[in-house]
């Protein structure tokens, strides 16, 4: 069965302290350029609270087909594809299955 719901990016970084500060500018100018695009919902930058080397960025889509085609514009190639392919080799994208927000 074929889903076309919502989809989340979850990739996650390994970043030595002194990287930190050009990590951060890096995660925000991809996150600022795939905001740009059609499908985008949101995001969140984040760091593990046990190891501060290990970082993740989250991006939510409308689908899967707007993330792989926001992937393909010129600015994100250009921003965000560096930062992306330091990514530990993961799977990265899933179909959110279920949710719950709350106030």
């Amino acid at each position: 069965m074929r889903h076309n719901g919502r989809v989340i990016v979850i990739t996650r970084y390994s970043v030595s302290e002194a990287e930190t500060e050009a990590f951060r500018i890096d995660a925000d100018a991809a996150v600022a350029v795939l905001a740009e695009r059609p499908g985008f919902l949101r995001h969140r930058i984040g760091r593990a609270t046990d190891d501060p080397t290990l970082w993740t960025v989250v991006t939510e889509w409308e689908g899967a087909g707007y993330y792989r085609r926001a992937l393909s514009d010129f600015d994100v190639k250009i921003t965000a594809v560096p930062l992306l392919s330091r990514a530990i080799d993961e799977p990265s994208a899933f179909e959110i299955l279920d949710t719950l927000d709350t106030p």
